[in-house]
C-alpha cells in the first residue's frame, strides 16, 4: 500500500504544478486579447467558458432552488463576476505578478483573521509590509492598477466565505454552477456590444477562449482530484506559490520584470502565507472504534 499511496501523492502533486502553470498561463494569454477586446471583453469569455464547465459538471436543478438558496448563489454570482473583472483590469495595469499578488491578500485574510496566535500576527504583519513596499510611492507607481487588485483580494475573501454557505444550503457543486450560469448571463450584453463596437479578431477571441479554459476549466477539475489525493494544508500550502508562478510566468512570457524590491514584497507575502498554513494545529484524532471485522481489511 505505500508505493501506491506515494505514488497518489506524487500524481496529486503533479497536477497541483499543472494547474498553477495553467492558471497563470490562461491569464497570461488572455491578456494578450486586451489590445482588442480589452479587460472586459476577455472576462465576458472567461465566464462563459466557466459556465459552461460548471453546468456540464454541477447539473443544477434551477428551478428546484428555493429563495432560501438562490440569495447566497446570488450573492456568490456579483462576487465571481466583479472578481475577474478587476483582476484582468489589474493585470491590464500593473502586469500579472503584482495583480496575482495583491489578489492573493484575500485568502491570506480569511485563513488569518480567525486566528489569535502569535505566529498568525507576524505573518499578518509580514504581510502587511510585503503590500506597503508594493504600494510604496513611486512617480510611475499605478494606483488604480493596485486598488483593482485589492478589489479582487476583497472578493477573493467573500468568495471564500460564500462558498461556504452556498456549500450548506446548496448540495454537491450545484451552487457554483448557477452562480457561473448567472454571471455568464450577466455578461451576455456585454459580449454582444463588444461584438458590435469591437469585432474580436480570430487570435482575440482564441486567447481568450484559452484564458477560461486554462484559468477556469482546468484548474476547477485539477483540484477536484487534488483534494482527493493530497493533505488539505499541502494543497494549502501550495497555492501560496501562485503569485511566483504569475511572477514567473509575467516575465517569461509576457517580458513584466520585477525588480528586487517587488520580488521581496511578494516572497514576504507567500512566505506568511506559508508559515500560517503550516503553524495550524492538526485536526483532533478520531475517537478509537472498535476494530473491524477481518473481511473489510
Amino acid at each position: 500500500m505505500r508505493p501506491r499511496a506515494a505514488g497518489r501523492r506524487f500524481a496529486g502533486v503533479a497536477t497541483m504544478v499543472g494547474s498553477g502553470l495553467c492558471n497563470q498561463t490562461g491569464a497570461a494569454l488572455g491578456s494578450l486579447a486586451f489590445p482588442v477586446i480589452g479587460p472586459v471583453g476577455v472576462v465576458a469569455v472567461r465566464q462563459y467558458v466557466a459556465a459552461a464547465v460548471l453546468l456540464a459538471v454541477g447539473r443544477p436543478r434551477l428551478r428546484a432552488l428555493t429563495w432560501y438558496q438562490w440569495r447566497p448563489v446570488m450573492a456568490l454570482t456579483a462576487v465571481f463576476a466583479t472578481m475577474n473583472l478587476s483582476l484582468y483590469s489589474a493585470i491590464d495595469r500593473v502586469g500579472l505578478g503584482l495583480a496575482v499578488t495583491l489578489e492573493f491578500l484575500g485568502p491570506l485574510t480569511v485563513a488569518l483573521a480567525a486566528s489569535r496566535r502569535r505566529t498568525d500576527l507576524c505573518c499578518a504583519v509580514a504581510a502587511g509590509a510585503g503590500v506597503v513596499v508594493l504600494m510604496r510611492p513611486q512617480p510611475s507607481a499605478d494606483y488604480v492598477g493596485m486598488g483593482l487588485g485589492l478589489l479582487a483580494a476583497v472578493c477573493w475573501a467573500s468568495y471564500i466565505l460564500l462558498n461556504r454557505t452556498v456549500g450548506r444550503r446548496v448540495p454537491g457543486a450545484q451552487g457554483s454552477a448557477a452562480a457561473a450560469a448567472l454571471s455568464a448571463v450577466l455578461f451576455l450584453p456585454v459580449g454582444v456590444v463588444l461584438a458590435a463596437h469591437r469585432p474580436p479578431t480570430a487570435g482575440a477571441l482564441g486567447y481568450a477562449v484559452a484564458a477560461g479554459v486554462l484559468s477556469s476549466a482546468v484548474p476547477y477539475l485539477a483540484d477536484l482530484v487534488t483534494l482527493r489525493r493530497v493533505p488539505a494544508p499541502a494543497f494549502g500550502l501550495f497555492m501560496s506559490v501562485n503569485p511566483v508562478l504569475a511572477a514567473v510566468v509575467g516575465w517569461l512570457g509576457l517580458g513584466q520584470g520585477l525588480d528586487r524590491t517587488e520580488w521581496s514584497a511578494i516572497g514576504a507575502i507567500v512566505a506568511a502565507n506559508a508559515v500560517a498554513v503550516l503553524a495550524r494545529p492538526a485536526p483532533p484524532a478520531p475517537q478509537a472504534r472498535s476494530p473491524r471485522p477481518a473481511a473489510d481489511s
